[in-house]
């Protein structure tokens, strides 16, 4: 099995393994999906971190409305007091108005924030350097666990208009978000190994060759956007390592040039005491045994 090491600009972000008879198509749709799946994990993990901390969302008529505004428009928030959290509520306002500022008890809570912990670590980009495999089977998990939580926590359900319950059914609109440009989508996805584009229609083993048993940098990237840079010749690591070996090789040589400016300091024409101990005759004094 040959080992991809998909990185997206410099950052290293899974480790795919397929083998080298896999057609180039369905590499890129599985990378795709891999890569835009840790994309919803990190997505919900930040959204279930609020509702920890603030509860539900409020619907878009009332975002961001003061609650003078709230009462003048005569608005009412009906899923308040549907979708309420198993164990009680801890009042926590939303200053920028996106909750209703009725957040779970802090036991709930943390049962949210752990289980979001748990699910980042399981797609972190930390698992390349521990060479470990990021699989879709590993994103359903981590999915799983985020849903299983959130269900603990409000056992009555989300409301509709609430992202995470739109995240978890595949409806999330990122119109006009950041988290829109980030996605990209398998028919405009280009995977990219040594300065060359891997065509569709050709086998892996057509850009990497037929070798099994190793492991290469591949970039993903959107269509149209030429080749991507080149890899580093030495790694950051490799960087680091080299500039403290020649921090330490100068300091060395500093040092040895300082022991050299001073060593003729204990040269006999060096010693400022030299004639006052031959005026008084101290010189090449011989002590022998008493």
């Amino acid at each position: 099995m040959v080992r991809l090491v998909i990185k997206k600009g410099d950052e290293a972000q899974f480790l795919y393994e397929t083998t080298v008879e896999t057609p180039v198509d369905e590499v890129i749709a599985d990378v795709c999906a891999i890569y835009n799946g840790r994309l919803k994990v990190h997505r919900l993990c930040a959204e279930i971190e609020d509702l920890a901390a603030h509860g539900i969302t409020l619907p878009p008529n009332m975002q961001g409305l003061t609650d003078e505004q709230v009462v003048e428009l005569k608005l009412k928030d009906e899923w308040a007091e549907k979708c309420t959290p198993q164990g009680g509520v801890r009042l926590n306002e939303d200053k920028i108005g996106r909750r209703n500022g009725q957040a779970p008890t802090e036991k709930m809570a943390e049962v949210l924030t752990k289980t979001c912990k748990e699910a980042q670590d399981m797609v972190s980009k930390k698992k390349v350097q521990a060479n470990e495999l990021v699989t879709q089977k590993t994103l359903q998990e981590a999915l799983d666990i985020l849903r299983g939580a959130v269900t603990i926590v409000y056992p009555m359900g989300l409301p509709p208009h609430e992202n995470i319950k739109m995240e978890f059914e595949n409806n999330e609109d990122l119109t006009g978000t950041q988290a829109s440009t980030e996605v990209i989508e398998e028919p405009n996805a280009a995977l990219w190994f040594s300065a060359k584009e891997m065509l569709r229609g050709k086998l892996l083993k057509d850009s990497v060759g037929k070798n099994e048993k190793t492991k290469v940098i591949v970039k993903l990237q959107k269509k149209g956007q030429g080749c991507p840079s080149r890899e580093p010749v030495v790694s950051e690591q490799e960087q680091k390592q080299m500039m403290a070996y020649y921090y330490k090789k100068q300091e060395d040589f500093k040092k040895l040039e300082k022991d050299a400016e001073d060593a003729h300091l204990d040269s006999e024409w060096a010693d400022n005491q030299s004639l006052k101990r031959n005026f008084h005759g101290l010189k090449d004094i011989k002590w022998g045994p008493r």
